[in-house]
């Protein structure tokens, strides 16, 4: 490929915010020698295929997602990276007709390592700019702070993927963050797989609570969000911090199941009590929070009995969101080689009755803020099929907020608002947040 020639890349990302760290991270590289990013299935010069390996469902979309590139562009580099490059064995790349697979442990080399492929190792005569609207204004930012988990969950195959824990020093995470507040991103995700255990391969036993307290010294970004915990992982000094209103009211604390003999057989390192006095004390200090978390339903040998343990819990506890998977077997775990594995329409019952809770708690928490003003990070302007064209944004506590893009009785005219933090008054439910009227 010749040095007048720019080549388009799509990176698709399936998974964590961790992978959205690794892809933005990724992009920024790409756009620097002057390749075109998009994010989405298109037809394009190369793919990078960011993937999940985290149940069987996230294997068959990765592959899924190989087969539509190759459909796309016959001819375009497709290069298989994430956790699926790690666990799906030797001939993952023949198997599925990827031409490269790249470890997550070899991400760091995978831009330069395409850009030769592509021919393009010298980058354009001068870069150019992303040509998805979605990648033009990054309105929010995944800094990756810390990778691998030393835990040893028996259904987990992340410690495999992933690696033993690795902390980014806090000077760097700084550095990072002010490069992207540079940029002008108003908000800062801060991402990684154990964010409990911050900082212990650095000797710093005081998990994420002094590099928090750096980024709200040193830093100006708007907002700061942190994307897991643990029950475990939550005291008085992390949550201390939470007075500065810069950090975002919202916590992801994954429960798993509301069963303490089947968290003992998860090897989870809280009891269901532990998780609802966590997520008690979080409310107490740090009013109008969003409270999310992860509940697998069907784990092997998991009863009836269990499963109404975890939905009991879940309706006391009120959470704001609850993302609902069922147990997916995993070669390599404990949990795989486990008798009483659960019957498959056992779990997809289980599943339909916990989705229905998970909906109605979201509706509860979302209910609870109409006739609120709140501040919304505006994101992007989408049409939506057979409907008008709305923008959508999201509030600190993780609440989706729509307005109409194309209102004629906006006085002025409604602007861009893209990367805008913005009040608005929230009113109806929508599908999956609330609309807001702008206020001026």
């Amino acid at each position: 490929m010749s040095v007048d020639t720019c080549p388009t890349v799509a990176i698709l990302t399936l998974g964590c915010k961790l992978n959205q760290a690794d892809s933005q991270a990724l992009a920024r590289e790409l756009l620097s020698h002057g390749c075109r990013i998009i994010q989405r299935p298109a037809p394009a010069d190369a793919y990078v295929i960011n993937t999940c390996s985290v149940t069987h469902v996230a294997d068959r979309k990765s592959r899924h997602l190989v087969r539509l590139a190759r459909r796309l562009s016959p001819n375009a580099t497709v290069v298989l990276a994430g956790c699926y490059a790690e666990s799906g064995g030797a001939d993952l790349a023949e198997r599925i007709g990827a031409d490269m697979v790249m470890s997550n442990g070899d991400k760091a080399s995978l831009a330069q390592e395409l850009l030769r492929r592509l021919g393009n190792g010298n980058g354009c005569r001068a870069p150019l700019p992303s040509t998805d609207p979605s990648a033009e204004a990054r309105t929010r930012a995944f800094v990756k702070i810390q990778e691998g988990c030393n835990e040893v969950c028996s259904f987990c195959i992340v410690p495999r993927t992933r690696g033993r824990e690795r902390s980014v020093p806090v000077e760097r995470v700084v550095t990072e963050a002010l490069a992207r507040q540079a940029e002008g991103v108003q908000e800062v995700v801060l991402t990684g797989t154990q964010l409990g255990n911050y900082g212990c391969d650095l000797g710093v036993f005081d998990g994420p609570t002094p590099l928090l307290a750096s980024l709200l010294a040193q830093t100006t970004v708007p907002r700061l969000r942190l994307s897991s915990l643990q029950a475990q992982d939550v005291n008085e000094s992390l949550l201390r911090l939470w007075d500065d209103r810069r950090l975002c009211r919202h916590f992801h604390l994954p429960l798993q199941s509301g069963s303490d003999r089947v968290l003992t057989a998860m090897r989870r390192r809280y009891s269901a009590r532990q998780h609802l006095e966590a997520a008690s004390f979080v409310r107490e200090r740090v009013p109008d929070v969003a409270i999310t978390t992860d509940v697998m339903v069907g784990f092997p040998g998991e009863t009836e009995n269990d499963f109404q343990d975890t939905y009991r819990l879940c309706q006391e506890a009120g959470f704001a969101a609850i993302h609902v998977f069922p147990y997916s077997r995993r070669p390599g775990t404990a949990a795989a080689l486990m008798p009483e594995q659960v019957p498959p329409a056992v779990k997809r019952h289980r599943l339909e009755r916990m989705l229905a809770l998970a909906r109605a708690s979201a509706d509860a928490f979302r209910a609870r803020f109409q006739g609120r003003t709140m501040t919304v990070l505006w994101e992007e302007a989408r049409r939506r099929r057979g409907a008008r064209t709305l923008w959508q944004g999201l509030t600190d506590n993780y609440l989706r907020v729509y307005t109409d893009a194309e209102n004629p009785a906006a006085d002025p005219p409604r602007q861009d608002l893209t990367n805008l933090l913005l009040p608005a008054r929230l009113g109806r439910a929508a599908a999956d947040g609330l609309w807001g009227e702008l206020l001026d």
